[in-house]
């Protein structure tokens, strides 16, 4: 039996996924390599509760022009397929969660 991989677009996933936070962030920022462990730590708390997915901005212009990405990291949460919240910026753990929590 072959494997067959379904790879969505961008919007795609964000209408499919009932919580979703989006990372969109570049290889040579600071800040940006900062979050990967907190979004990691965010992950293995909140399990299946929510996605996260990481858009690199250099690669993926058209993403960035789309959400009008002017700084990184810069997060988006979306719930239902709408943001419900945005932040520019790195963030700690426990910021985070609580943005989640409030709007999960």
């Amino acid at each position: 039996m072959e494997a067959t991989i379904v790879r969505k677009t961008l919007s795609e996933t964000i209408a499919d996924t009932p919580l979703l936070l989006v990372d969109f962030f570049t290889e040579w920022c600071g800040p940006c390599k900062m979050m990967a462990p907190v979004l990691k730590d965010l992950k293995l708390f909140l399990q299946d509760n929510i996605k996260v997915i990481k858009i690199d901005v250099d690669k993926n212009n058209a993403a960035a022009a789309q959400f009008q990405i002017a700084g990184v990291p810069t997060l988006i949460l979306f719930k239902n397929g709408q943001p419900v919240w945005r932040q520019s910026g790195a963030m700690n753990l426990a910021a985070l969660k609580a943005v989640i929590e409030q709007h999960g």
